[in-house]
């Protein structure tokens, strides 16, 4: 968190801005580099936009990208688009605040008390194909990486294939699609069927609210949680280093 679904929350709150004029940037030199942000001063924004995880605000000095780590919140006016985060914190802090961008009128702040976002001024994005793209273009970049020897979860959460994708939501497409996070990428037989679950399970989370609302969400990953589908327990292992939920009964 945030995922591909928190980073679209963010841009909707963040098209706000369009039309205003920038008047000060101040970024926590942990988070981005002062100097270079500073250009954006007396620039107008002219769009928003999303990809990945990156949110995406043009402007007439340049393009300034926000990426907010593992507990970043886009505040636009004083209201939050996301009021707390999963795992993030419980409360607001202007200490946490990473970078804050003044307009002509009103302001946006990214709050990260874990100081891991990133802001940048015209970034080379090396992304792959969003996660809420149409499924033809999602099929297309699994069919690109279909022999691949790594288990498919960690071919899921490569922002090169597809950009967005996170650890909650690639449990939630693995359960939906019947497949074990562990099975190598290669051995995956239905790559159809994984795109077409990517392109509706991903809409659907973010019309509930975002990436923890899924069936393998916060609430399932921890105790006894059980399987949605067939009441299985719930199994938690590691695979591609993040901290993975499954079912051993339909994911095969």
């Amino acid at each position: 968190m945030p995922e591909g679904l928190e980073a679209e929350i963010y841009a909707r709150a963040a098209h706000q801005v369009i039309g205003r004029r920038i008047t000060s940037v101040v970024v926590d030199p942990l988070c981005g580099d002062g100097d270079l942000l500073g250009r954006l001063v007396s620039a107008d924004v002219r769009a928003v936009s999303r990809h990945g995880k990156h949110v995406l605000v043009d402007t007439t000095r340049g393009r300034l990208d926000l990426h907010f780590g593992m507990t970043g919140r886009l505040i636009v006016d004083g209201s939050a688009a996301i009021q707390q985060l999963e795992y993030g914190a419980r409360r607001d802090d202007p200490v946490w605040d990473r970078l804050v961008v003044s307009f002509d009128r009103g302001e946006m702040r990214v709050s990260d008390p874990r100081r891991f976002s990133r802001h940048r001024l015209d970034p080379e994005l090396d992304l792959g194909v969003d996660l809420l793209a149409p499924v033809d273009q999602i099929a297309d970049a699994l069919q690109g990486v279909s022999r691949r020897r790594g288990p498919v979860k960690g071919v899921l959460l490569d922002q090169r294939v597809i950009a967005g994708l996170g650890n909650l939501c690639v449990d939630e497409v693995l359960f939906h699609t019947g497949v074990a996070p562990s099975t190598p990428m290669c051995e995956v037989a239905d790559l159809n069927r994984l795109a077409e679950v990517i392109a509706t399970t991903m809409p659907a989370m973010l019309v509930a609210g975002g990436s923890h609302t899924g069936d393998t969400g916060p609430g399932h990953r921890d105790g006894d949680g059980r399987c949605a589908l067939d009441g299985t327990p719930l199994v938690r292992s590691m695979v591609a280093g993040r901290a993975t939920v499954s079912c051993p009964t339909h994911q095969r």
